[in-house]
């Protein structure tokens, strides 16, 4: 049986697949391609303004903020909040595909985390909204 409360775990869930692309986002600007976006500009043939730069941000904020929401908001708001959060990220995050070996294992393994996301906000049951206190986290 599982004993970690679901905010918990949604939480952890969040901050894995966020760091899975904090990192998937560091390794690549050791790659000389991206090295010269930043200094030219120009991804794909593409200008990056700040307008693209605001919209990245944006999306990234999803699971920063769902990091936290996952643990203050109640089980009824918890479960729509994540559902449209992990629809709204994959959506996004499917927009740019891989575009190496290594970019394809951690898009992989972020969308393990949706997945996992997905499951554990399905699964979570009413019997198990009770209030996240430090007595019953575990």
């Amino acid at each position: 049986m599982d004993t970690i409360h679901p905010k918990l775990k949604l939480s952890a869930l969040w901050l894995f697949v966020l760091l899975n692309v904090i990192f998937r986002d560091i390794h690549q600007m050791t790659m000389k391609s991206h090295l010269e976006m930043l200094l030219t500009g120009y991804y794909n043939g593409m200008e990056v303004t700040d307008t693209i730069m605001l919209a990245g941000g944006i999306v990234l904020e999803i699971p920063i903020a769902m990091v936290l929401f996952s643990l203050l908001l109640k089980r009824k708001y918890n479960r729509w909040a994540n559902f449209t959060a992990v629809l709204l990220t994959i959506g996004l995050f499917a927009v740019e595909p891989p575009s190496d070996p290594d970019d394809w294992f951690f898009k992989i393994v972020e969308f393990i985390g949706f997945g996992a996301i997905i499951w554990t906000t399905w699964k979570w049951s009413a019997s198990q909204d009770r209030p996240l206190t430090m007595a019953n986290a575990v």
